[in-house]
Order: C-alpha cells, then sequence, then structure tokens
C-alpha cells in the first residue's frame, strides 16, 4: 500500500472535499480530504490503482492535485 498526501487546488467549500473523498472511494482508494487543510491523504494499492490514476479522478471531478 503507498500512502501520500497531497495539496488540493479548487475547493470551494466541504462540499468539494466530500465528493473528491467519494470519487476516490469508488475507485478503491481509501481518501480523507481537508477543505481547511486544503489536503487530500490517499492510501492505495499500487497493483489497482496508480497515481497518474488517482490524479485523472481528482481532474474529472474539477479540482487538481499538487505534490
Amino acid at each position: 500500500m503507498i500512502r501520500k498526501t497531497y495539496k488540493v487546488v479548487g475547493m470551494d467549500c466541504t462540499s468539494c472535499a466530500m465528493l473528491i473523498e467519494s470519487e476516490l472511494e469508488d475507485a478503491g482508494v481509501r481518501a480523507s480530504c481537508s477543505y481547511a487543510k486544503e489536503t487530500l491523504e490517499v492510501e492505495f494499492d499500487e497493483q489497482k490503482m496508480s497515481e497518474e490514476k488517482l490524479f485523472a479522478v481528482v481532474k474529472s471531478s474539477g479540482y487538481d492535485l499538487s505534490v
């Protein structure tokens, strides 16, 4: 399992954080997103999810990640 933390760009409210968490969890990623801290903590199996796919899921929800 890989565990990483990213900065999230583009969130306007706590609902944004909840949407990101939901989309990632649907993709098989454990996610904890904080609107107040503008961070996303994830844990995923590198055999089932790549960092590129993770970024794509977040991007498709309307947000960007930075390392």
